[in-house]
């Protein structure tokens, strides 16, 4: 029985989760009302926040499952990468509660927990896979080896797939959070209509990039204003996404098939983007390669992917001592 704590950006939550796969909570406090004013998260407002609510979060999480700190096995706690101010509060939390009940401490990288997200709702699921992680910070191309135990084959080269969707959101005017507004407004547009460029990286078929992407977008928005020509969002958001996705796609199962798996997952906030996973779906079911997705909510931050991944960690019989410390450009 994991209580787990996720606090790396701009969300406090706690759960509890039983044998890595039976979320019995799951409670997520969102800060995005108080960021979207500011256009993004603002570090030091997120950590004030985190500090704010996490010790209502970690109770509700309790109450929710029914169960007491008695009944935990372990608290598990993201500590990296992430925002170090937001990682500390997470931290400093969950080695206060070890030293004060004698309970195991686990710290689990952030990453690993979005991959773990798959196990939860999908209980036939085991490594070997291929997993894609797309999220604001991160856009990795990974074969899961192991419970724990992962090969980066792919990575960005600068922006990440999320960080994308933010800027070209603002700048096309839909605000923070950029992915699903685009998302949403990508369904009244057509996505052939601008021609973006896909990127490829000479040195790595399966690495990502995006940054090119992101100003072909923002050269088409000047080069409309300075011609004063209409500017349709719809058509942008649409193409832009279709862009993104394509190289998102053809990278994820080009790696799956070289690499002999027949078994592909993805996860990070990425992966709730509807256009994403109905083209992940077509793609696997032509190829017969089996598709793993979670639930949108288990594709943001939350704990429960935390715990799922603290689990794996505990059985293999990992603890922490209380000089755990965040670390904001945690490794895989």
């Amino acid at each position: 029985m994991i209580l787990a704590i996720e606090s790396s950006c701009d969300e406090t939550a706690a759960s509890v989760v039983k044998n890595g796969r039976e979320v019995l909570s799951n409670v997520i406090f969102t800060q995005i009302d108080l960021h979207t004013r500011y256009g993004g998260v603002v570090p030091e407002i997120a950590s004030r926040k985190h500090i704010e609510k996490i010790n209502q979060v970690i109770e509700e999480a309790l109450a929710r499952a029914e169960v007491t700190l008695e009944d935990i096995t372990a608290v598990a706690v993201t500590y990296g990468p992430g925002l170090v101010g937001a990682l500390l509060v997470g931290v400093s939390e969950a080695k206060a509660i070890s030293f004060a009940t004698g309970i195991p401490l686990i710290g689990v990288h952030h990453i690993s927990g979005h991959i773990s997200a798959n196990y939860i709702e999908h209980p036939e699921l085991e490594p070997p896979f291929v997993c894609l992680v797309a999220s604001g910070g991160h856009s990795h191309l990974v074969v899961v080896k192991d419970y724990g135990e992962y090969e980066i084959i792919g990575r960005t080269r600068d922006d990440a797939a999320g960080e994308a969707f933010d800027k070209v959101a603002r700048a096309i005017g839909l605000g923070y959070p950029g992915g699903p507004k685009i998302d949403k407004l990508s369904r009244e547009g057509n996505p052939d209509a601008i021609p973006f460029p896909r990127a490829k990286v000479a040195e790595n078929e399966y690495d990502f990039s995006f940054s090119g992407l992101k100003s072909a977008v923002l050269n088409y928005l000047n080069s409309c204003q300075m011609k004063g020509e209409e500017i349709c969002q719809a058509d942008v958001a649409a193409s832009f996404q279709k862009a993104v996705i394509d190289v998102l796609v053809e990278h994820s199962l080009h790696a799956v098939q070289e690499f002999g798996y027949d078994r592909f997952a993805i996860a990070g906030g990425v992966a709730s983007n509807s256009a994403l996973r109905e083209a992940f779906e077509k793609e696997c079911r032509a190829r017969n390669i089996g598709l793993y997705l979670p639930s949108p909510v288990y594709c943001t931050d939350n704990a429960a992917m935390i715990g799922a991944a603290a689990y794996y960690e505990y059985q293999k019989g990992v603890r922490h001592g209380y000089d755990l410390n965040a670390v904001p450009n945690l490794k895989l």
